[in-house]
């Protein structure tokens, strides 16, 4: 049977869906990253880098892009879709690559790939040779001036640098999280001589109000990456599509940035178990992030950070060991992180309190819950010098009475779920 011929075209702005499917499914079968990342690629081929597409009939079955520095001309892509490998179409896009760059007068054109990358065949194939010797270094700032404006447009952020020291209390969960992914992700050479894999993936999981976005936060602040956090509720009603589409176009739009920590709060309202009804419309969302997450992993320097009140609600198959590397929890603070955290809230104040009745007093307090019992304590201090103008401070009685209006977020039920849920399911 005749194989359908393909045909070569200049890339256009409609192809970048399939291009960028075409490079994600190579960096799926590759075992090394790609030198040039996804963004810079995107760029080179709108700025008719140039850009050239193999299509048969009206599929976009192959893409190749190159660039062009000073007298030197860089394939940066060569991309093919499986079903058409080892069919020569690699050679000919590399072909038409160098007539184009010959056209702007390149004589010398090079190529950075991995070891068995797509496309060093078709390089070799093409009369390339490769040079040993070389050492490749590389040094990312984490945020270009492109990426700003889709950091932006993303909702995300560059987090201060103090937030990791400013978190107060909760020792032990600060120094399992800095143990098992900051330290592994702020020193990634040292991490891989010692045959470490950097996380890509982690869980925290824990009753409200216990300090999980604060500790995702922190863990973007601490390795100076952007954050963004995506809010599941807030996505179907954004964009168009629903939820499904939503999460995929998101997805789409992170992989043009070079670091990112993505943080998804109350996940489990994308991945909770699904009812095994074909009708469930959970079925689609969680079955999407199911597939979009081995795609995230496959890029160094991202981290996903997924926070759930109820992990015991999660879908089975999100829990699994390869797609998340932790599942961590972030329980009630105990009496010393209860004193650290009504420290920090105090501030000046904590000099003339008995620190020791409010700890006791707060024993089924959250730290959100002790921040709003603090603040709630120096308001009623701050009215009553409007109103008598004597000029005393806040008190430990100003703070008790505000400790027993509150409501606490903890109750038995909660702590009991916890302590089920950290024997089942932590992984750490």
């Amino acid at each position: 049977m005749t194989m359908p011929a393909w045909r070569f075209r200049d890339f256009h702005d409609d192809d970048l869906d399939r291009a960028i499917q075409l490079w994600d499914q190579n960096q799926q079968v590759d075992e090394a990253p790609a030198v040039f990342p996804v963004s810079e690629v995107v760029a080179a081929a709108r700025a008719a880098g140039p850009a050239v597409v193999a299509v048969v009939g009206d599929e976009l079955v192959g893409v190749g892009v190159a660039q062009v520095s000073g007298e030197r001309g860089w394939i940066i892509l060569v991309a093919l879709a499986g079903t058409w490998r080892s069919r020569g179409i690699g050679s000919f896009l590399i072909a038409e690559l160098e007539r184009r760059l010959r056209s702007q007068g390149v004589r010398r054109i090079g190529a950075l790939l991995a070891p068995g990358a797509t496309g060093a065949v078709a390089l070799e194939n093409s009369g390339y040779r490769s040079r040993t010797g070389f050492v490749f270094y590389e040094k990312v700032e984490q945020l270009g001036a492109s990426d700003a404006g889709l950091l932006a447009e993303l909702g995300g952020r560059m987090l201060p640098g103090d937030l990791w020291d400013g978190l107060a209390g909760m020792e032990e969960v600060k120094e399992a999280i800095e143990r098992r992914i900051v330290l592994p992700l702020a020193r990634p050479a040292l991490a891989e001589q010692y045959g470490v894999r950097p996380p890509k993936a982690v869980i925290l999981f824990g009753p409200p109000g216990t300090g999980k976005t604060s500790f995702a936060r922190a863990v973007a602040s601490r390795l100076g990456w952007p954050f963004v956090e995506l809010f599941p509720s807030r996505l179907a009603s954004f964009r168009e599509g629903g939820l499904a589409a939503s999460l995929r176009e998101v997805f789409t739009e992170l992989a043009d940035l070079e670091t990112v920590v993505l943080f998804i709060d109350e996940v489990e309202e994308i991945a909770s178990a699904r009812s095994g009804t074909a009708v469930d419309p959970s079925h689609g969302v969680t079955n999407e992030l199911l597939k979009l997450i081995p795609g995230f992993r496959d890029h160094d320097d991202r981290l996903l950070i997924c926070a759930t009140n109820s992990v015991r609600f999660l879908d089975p198959a999100f829990l699994r060991p390869g797609r998340f590397d932790y599942v961590i929890p972030v329980g009630p603070p105990d009496p010393q992180a209860r004193s650290a955290v009504w420290q920090r809230y105090l501030g000046t104040a904590a000099a003339h309190v008995d620190l020791r009745r409010l700890v006791e007093a707060s024993a089924m307090f959250t730290p959100a819950d002790i921040e709003f019992a603090a603040r709630k304590g120096a308001q009623t201090a701050f009215e009553r010098e409007v109103a008598q103008g004597k000029g005393a401070p806040a008190d430990t009685e100003d703070y008790l009475r505000a400790i027993a209006q509150t409501r606490p977020t903890l109750t038995d039920q909660a702590l009991t779920d916890f302590a089920e849920d950290t024997e089942e399911y932590v992984r750490m």
